[in-house]
């Protein structure tokens, strides 16, 4: 089968890195570390796992930010080269081991990804698995297969950058017959947002800044709103499609990050602007908790200057090696600074509740309905031109695309 697989290259790494910025298209051309490569389906690595025929592979920020060399040389060790790309996922099961019980070939399914202890082999599973924060498994780099944090970075298990990969029995959850494919391949993005909500919710008397309106921030909006919170939403969008779709999801009120954003935002918020004598205006308060939904210099900045004295910030968004951070407001201000990764288990009505499951349950309520920012859908052939339409959003008008598979 075909799969675009990241391969482990200094050669191609370097090259692609110099040239770059300069030629963007370098980075899925010939001379890349991604590759479009003849491989075999993969293997089940245990009796518990099963195989997946994908519908749809998505194209995320994480994913982009591999393809692009911007992911922080520290997270190569939770990868194992060469490994095919994509973790968002939906589609059927084609085969399962003898050990599978509740799967049956044909079952359409949407995978957590996360290579967690009961994935790798592991009867003891270490202090974060028992307690179901997979997330925060600290044996990635151990037992049946290679090491990864998630599919689509191990070799072993494949990704939805391909007609089939696998997953442990205990990562895959059915979809409700009348959830469309295109909802179903939301449910990972959702959970994603869901995670930093859950953890550190708003309280209803609040204001809430979301940094960000792709599709991670999307999300987030719409995971405030689905699980009740009337929290004051401000939203910072950079393009005006993603402006409408955020009031659509429930903002309160979008402000685009361009121009004289800085007064909007004051406006909005209550507060005075002062001018220091170098760099941006200071506000001379804020919002109670922010959500960076970015992952840049620029969000980040952004984010601990627009909290209030005594805010939160939470860090959504991908954020690797980022220079020429302020970071002045974490102690003048006291912000309470955390970050947020992928999905596990959360606190909800007095239950606990796996992420997943959840993000499954309110999209198939209809209390969150994401399908229709899936706005773009490419053959696995037509990578480049993908790609190019993911990193050109201003052009395009996209908000996610996705390979799709017969």
């Amino acid at each position: 089968m075909k799969a675009l697989q990241f391969v482990q290259s200094i050669p191609r790494y370097s090259l692609t890195r110099a040239l770059g910025w300069l030629l963007p298209a370098i980075y899925w051309s010939p001379l890349a570390c991604l590759q479009l490569r003849e491989v075999p389906e993969p293997s089940l690595p245990s009796p518990e796992w099963v195989r997946i025929r994908t519908r749809y592979g998505g194209i995320c920020g994480s994913d982009l930010h591999i393809v692009l060399l911007q992911s922080s040389p520290a997270t190569s060790v939770f990868a194992s080269f060469p490994f095919t790309l994509g973790h968002e996922n939906t589609g059927t099961v084609a085969a399962i081991g003898a050990a599978v019980t509740d799967l049956r070939p044909g079952d359409r399914v949407v995978v957590e990804p996360l290579l967690g202890c009961r994935a790798r082999g592991f009867t003891d599973p270490c202090p974060a698995c028992q307690r179901g924060e997979t997330n925060r498994c600290q044996r990635f780099t151990e037992g049946i297969i290679a090491p990864g944090i998630m599919i689509g970075a191990c070799r072993d298990t494949g990704g939805s950058w391909a007609p089939f990969f696998v997953a442990h029995q205990s990562q895959v959850f059915r979809v409700p017959d009348h959830l469309s494919d295109e909802e179903a391949l939301m449910v990972e993005p959702f959970a994603a947002a869901l995670h930093p909500v859950l953890r550190f919710p708003p309280r209803d008397h609040e204001t809430v800044l979301v940094i960000g309106a792709g599709v991670i921030g999307l999300c987030l909006i719409a995971a405030l709103r689905a699980i009740g919170s009337r929290a004051r939403v401000i939203a910072l969008a950079k393009y005006g499609f993603q402006a409408d779709l955020a009031r659509a999801l429930g903002a309160d009120a979008v402000v685009r990050r361009q121009g004289a954003y800085d007064r909007q935002l004051a406006d909005l918020l209550g507060a005075r602007l002062l001018r220091p004598i170098l760099g941006p205006a200071v506000l001379t308060d804020g919002a109670d908790l922010v959500y960076d939904c970015v992952g840049s210099a620029g969000s980040l900045s952004d984010a601990l200057r627009l909290a209030r004295t005594g805010g939160r910030v939470v860090l959504v968004g991908l954020a690797g090696q980022l220079p020429a951070i302020d970071w002045t407001w974490v102690w003048l201000r006291e912000l309470t600074l955390w970050g947020a990764c992928a999905y596990g288990v959360e606190q909800i009505e007095g239950e606990t509740v796996r992420t997943f499951t959840l993000a499954l349950q309110l999209l198939s309520s209809g209390r969150a309905r994401l399908g229709h920012l899936i706005t773009h859908k490419f053959r696995l052939d037509e990578y480049r031109r993908a790609l190019a339409t993911v990193v050109q959003k201003g052009r395009s008008g996209v908000v996610k695309a996705v390979f799709a598979f017969d």
